[in-house]
């Protein structure tokens, strides 16, 4: 590796500081405090105001938080098509081998986002409510079908490999529930029975959600509908109570709560002793965690290791921080009669399990970043004392986590299925805070023919601080 070639390294480290040494979040505060006061207008402003983000490498989050906002503003074809344009970013998102090697001797933020696999999937359930919201039924079946398919990739990734997101029990059951809606009776029946499944076999324990109840009275129905007499009995059995078939001459209201706001990522840095091995061979050791990464990154010269009289390194490791959200539970009130919003999906909880198990590969690839440094300053070191002396700086400064993530999605998603009789009900949204604080009431008017499924998603913004 050439002088003039680290030259470079250095050039870009020192840029990189003027932009990586605060956290996502503190780079986008101004949009932040105007999204969470409500203000959508003015968090719109400031997402377009940063030209930089509408282009670079942090295009993706630019499309989902502009869409959450789109949504939250009732402007349902522009979010759509603002989620399309995420869409596709996703998909056409290739790997830059020359922009991989520099994040290897700088630090992960200067790769593009691709979004987690649950923000990903997140982007076919805005879609569709969107679709659903614009009665464009047809439309959401399609991003059903999308969904399917993004739900069927994550499976074949990870196959037996450690990670628990590896399904998405919460999006199963909407498509079930869409099906359902436009009298796909079979696949509204296979997609709420795979659902069920997956509460029960990983949800349950993996994000400690269970089944809802409307899950399986959903699924129950399904089964009758489609004249699946063994089923029917056999989840009757397994769920301890029996169908009873009801004419309902009214029309119906799924309704979706999004409650808070999802995580923030920060950092934290643990550090690492260093122990030497015979041909080029090093171990990076922490006894407080008890983590050892072996690493042979040849040798010198002299015959020794090229990370020369290295003894302590520090790696910088991306964390969860969590916002929870004001109000703990909600009800919906329609006719005098009262129907509970049950928990279907914790994405707070998904995020930093999502995170934990891959933690081990992340401080793989963060030691191997810093031993790639440390290597690149010894040979530095070699040509030039200050060169090195600089390098050495700039790769300790530019020793950053990736702290990138969607911002805007809530807390946790639950909902209810709710019968409507004439064909301007009202309905009264009562949400209870955790701390026994004062109730918050709402209300909304729709206009439901008998026989059709009316759609609500409303989010709740309201969050306890950012903890430390």
């Amino acid at each position: 590796m050439s002088r003039g070639f680290f030259r470079v390294i250095v050039i870009l480290s020192i840029f990189l500081l003027t932009e990586g040494c605060a956290t996502y979040y503190r780079r986008g505060r101004e949009f932040q405090e105007s999204f969470t006061q409500g203000d959508f207008t003015k968090a719109l402003e400031a997402l377009d105001e940063n030209k930089r983000a509408r282009t670079g490498k942090n295009r993706l989050l630019y499309l989902l938080n502009k869409g959450v906002v789109y949504q939250l503003l009732g402007n349902y074809e522009e979010s759509n098509r603002v989620f399309e344009n995420a869409y596709l970013f996703v998909e056409d998102l290739q790997k830059n081998y020359t922009v991989e090697a520099l994040s290897l001797i700088t630090n992960p933020q200067i790769r593009p986002y691709r979004g987690e696999d649950f923000e990903v999937v997140q982007i076919h359930y805005y879609k569709a409510l969107n679709f659903l919201r614009l009665g464009a039924m047809e439309e959401a079946l399609v991003e059903c079908r999308r969904l399917n398919i993004r739900l069927n990739q994550l499976n074949d990734r990870y196959g037996t490999r450690k990670n628990r997101y590896k399904q998405d029990a919460f999006a199963l059951n909407l498509m079930g529930i869409i099906y359902e809606a436009s009298g796909e009776y079979n696949d509204a029946f296979i997609a709420y029975r795979n659902a069920y499944n997956t509460y029960q076999e990983n949800y349950s324990t993996a994000f400690g959600i269970g089944p809802p109840d409307q899950l399986k009275r959903d699924l129950l129905r399904s089964a009758y509908l489609n004249g699946f007499t063994e089923e029917l009995g056999r989840y009757e059995e397994e769920f301890g109570f029996i169908y009873e078939p009801r004419e309902h001459s009214g029309g119906e209201l799924v309704f979706f709560w999004n409650n808070g706001l999802g995580p923030v990522k920060g950092e934290w840095s643990i550090n690492f002793a260093v122990v030497k091995g015979s041909g080029g061979a090093v171990m990076f050791v922490n006894e407080e965690y008890g983590y050892s990464f072996p690493f042979v990154l040849g040798t010198g010269s002299g015959g020794s290791s090229e990370l020369g009289d290295l003894r302590i390194v520090r790696i910088a490791f991306p964390r969860y921080r969590e916002r929870k959200p004001h109000y703990d539970s909600a009800v919906l009130t329609v006719d005098g009669k009262e129907y509970p919003l049950e928990l279907a999906q914790n994405i707070n909880e998904i995020a930093f399990k999502s995170l934990e198990d891959r933690m081990l590969r992340e401080m793989s690839t963060s030691l191997l970043r810093v031993a790639l440094k440390q290597a690149g300053e010894q040979l530095i070191r070699k040509q030039s004392s200050d060169l090195g002396a600089l390098f050495s700086i700039t790769s300790a400064l530019t020793e950053k986590a990736d702290t990138r993530n969607w911002q805007t999605l809530p807390y946790t998603i639950s909902y209810a299925r709710v019968p409507l009789s004439g064909d301007s009900p009202e309905i009264e949204f009562r949400s209870y805070p955790y701390n026994n604080g004062e109730m918050k009431s709402e209300r909304f008017k729709l206009k439901t023919p008998a026989g059709y499924t009316a759609f609500l998603v409303h989010h709740t913004i309201k969050s306890l601080p950012l903890e430390p």
